[in-house]
């Protein structure tokens, strides 16, 4: 069988203190799971059911690095979030068992077209093009549970240009990431490969060419994105 071109590759991620690199699948990312950053929004953080959004595996950009300022935006907003790697496929999850099938976690970040989702969010259309777009989901390597454990609690922290904007605990997550695993297995089954961003605590903010994003996870290796220009094919 041939085809017309040749498919894409999964987007491989390191995996610390070890040679297994973790093939990356679908994205999944909660939304409003800090109480802060709901706020922050003009939201209630109250305790309905977890909503989610998606991103494609091609957003994706392992190990961080340099990403360019995305087209059709002037409002490029930050997210420091902890990201939760699935190992093992499961459907209709009970909270109680959803870690077992957790392979390991990183820290991330989730960039955001601020103004694209301001303004779908006025006319009550879907926000998909604010958050899934090229290098919109840069990730750190992960730390295997095998080797270190959950992570339920630590702080979470996001430097720009070396000041803190964001500094919480993963332990304020309105949802715990065995509830948002449960959560989301009702309504897609989760296979080995996906990933899930566990949301933002408060603090987000713009960035522009030439920033330096640094997010740490007790626990957890930092993740460094340096914003670059922006892309001249769209100029």
């Amino acid at each position: 069988m041939s085809t017309p071109f040749d498919p894409p590759m999964l987007p491989m991620i390191a995996v610390d203190d070890c040679d297994e690199r973790f093939p990356a699948g679908r994205i999944f990312c909660v939304g409003r799971n800090y109480a802060d950053h709901a706020r922050e929004m003009g939201s209630d953080p109250d305790r309905e059911p977890p909503f989610f959004f998606y991103k494609f595996a091609q957003a994706l950009v392992p190990g961080g690095g340099t990403i360019a300022y995305p087209p059709a935006t002037a409002d490029l907003h930050y997210e420091a979030e902890l990201v939760v790697a699935i190992g093992k496929g499961g459907a209709a999850v009970a909270p109680g068992r959803a870690l077992d099938l957790v392979y390991g976690y990183a820290a991330g970040l989730d960039m955001t077209r601020r103004d694209l989702q301001a303004r779908a969010k006025d006319k009550g259309r879907p926000w998909d093009t604010a958050k899934n777009f090229a290098c919109s989901a840069p990730i750190g390597s992960l730390r295997r549970v095998s080797e270190s454990g959950h992570v339920g609690s630590g702080e979470i922290r996001l430097t720009l240009n070396g000041e803190t904007r964001q500094c919480g605990d993963v332990a304020d997550m309105i949802w715990r990431p065995a509830e948002v695993i449960a959560h989301l297995s009702r309504l897609e089954p989760l296979l080995p490969g996906d990933l899930i961003y566990t949301g933002t605590p408060a603090g987000v903010g713009a960035v522009i060419p030439g920033d330096r994003l640094e997010v740490t996870i007790a626990g957890l290796s930092p993740l460094a994105v340096t914003i670059g220009a922006r892309d001249a094919a769209f100029d």
